[in-house]
C-alpha cells in the first residue's frame, strides 16, 4: 500500500482521469506559462480560482499532498520576505505611486503598492501548484510519456521521463520504509528528536539510497540496451489515448487563456496591471 506522503500517480475515477495526457500536459504548460508571464491581478486571480476548482473536481485529498502544501507555503513566504527585504520599494517604482499603510520604518515602510506586488507573486503559486499536483496524480507515467511523444518529443526522452515518474514514488516509499525500520530500532527521526540528530540520521539514510538508486538506473539502462531499445525511429504506446472532443475543448481553453494574456499585455501596455494609473 502506498504511503500517504508519496506524491505520484494514483488510480481513480472522474473527469480528470478521462482526459488524455496530451490535453492535460498542454493545458498545464500553456496556463502555467500565462500565469507566470502576466502580472495582471485579475487574470492571475481568475486562473488561481479555476485551478482550485479543478483541484476540487479531481478529488485529491489534502492530507495526501500535505508535504507539498507545507513546502510551497514555506517557499512562497520565503520568496515574498526576501523580495520585501532586498527591494521594499519595488512596488512603488512599478506602479508610480506610494500609499503608506505601515509607516515609521524608514525605507521599510509598508506600502499598498508593495503589498499588491507581493500579492501577485503569491497568487502565482495558487495558479501553478494545484495544476501540477493534478497532472502528476491523475496521469499514468506511460500516458505521460505517450503525450510527450505525441507533441513531438523524442520517444527516448519521453521514456526516460516515464521511468523517472515511476521511480520517484518508489524511492519515496523505500525511504519511508527504511526510516520506519530505523525508528523501530531506536533511532529517533521524528519531530521528538533534536534537529541536528534528525538531519544526521536522515542523511545517513538518503546518501546510501541515492547510490543504490544510481546502481539500479545503470542496471535498467543496460537491460534496455540489451533489448535494443532505441533502434527504430518510432515506437507504439500501450497506454496511448486518442484525443476526444473533451480533450480538444481543454486544449482550446488553454489557447484561449494564452490569447487573453496577450490581449491584456496590449491593454495594459506591458505585463503589469496598474490600479493606481
Amino acid at each position: 500500500m502506498k504511503d500517504k506522503h508519496i506524491i505520484g500517480y494514483r488510480p481513480g475515477t472522474g473527469f480528470m482521469y478521462q482526459l488524455s495526457a496530451v490535453s492535460k500536459l498542454l493545458f498545464f504548460l500553456l496556463v502555467s506559462v500565462s500565469a507566470m508571464a502576466t502580472y495582471d491581478t485579475r487574470m492571475i486571480a481568475g486562473i488561481a480560482l479555476f485551478s482550485l476548482m479543478l483541484f476540487r473536481l479531481s478529488h485529491i485529498r489534502i492530507k495526501d499532498i500535505a508535504f507539498v502544501l507545507i513546502f510551497t507555503l514555506i517557499f512562497a513566504s520565503l520568496n515574498a520576505s526576501l523580495v520585501y527585504l532586498f527591494s521594499p520599494k519595488y512596488g512603488v517604482e512599478l506602479y508610480g505611486a506610494e500609499t503608506v499603510l505601515i509607516g515609521g520604518l524608514g525605507s521599510y515602510s509598508f506600502t499598498a503598492q508593495q503589498g499588491f506586488y507581493l500579492l501577485n507573486l503569491l497568487l502565482k503559486y495558487l495558479c501553478t501548484v494545484p495544476l501540477a499536483v493534478i497532472f502528476l496524480m491523475t496521469t499514468h507515467p506511460s500516458q505521460f510519456a505517450s503525450s510527450l511523444n505525441q507533441i513531438g518529443v523524442s520517444y527516448k526522452i519521453a521514456y526516460a521521463v516515464s521511468l523517472t515518474m515511476r521511480y520517484i514514488p518508489d524511492i519515496q516509499e523505500e525511504y519511508h520504509t527504511i526510516r520506519m525500520s530505523q525508528e523501530a530500532r531506536g533511532l529517533e527521526l521524528s519531530k521528538k528528536g533534536k534537529l541536528m540528530d534528525r538531519i544526521k540520521g536522515n542523511l545517513a539514510l538518503i546518501i546510501p539510497l541515492i547510490f543504490g538508486s544510481l546502481e539500479r538506473i545503470d542496471t535498467i539502462s543496460t537491460a534496455m540496451e540489451l533489448r535494443r531499445f532505441g533502434k527504430n525511429k518510432k515506437r507504439t504506446w500501450y497506454m496511448y489515448m486518442p484525443l476526444k472532443k473533451m480533450d480538444w475543448l481543454v486544449i482550446g481553453l488553454a489557447v484561449l487563456v494564452v490569447l487573453l494574456t496577450l490581449a491584456l499585455f496590449w491593454l495594459n501596455q506591458g505585463r503589469f496591471y496598474n490600479p493606481w494609473k
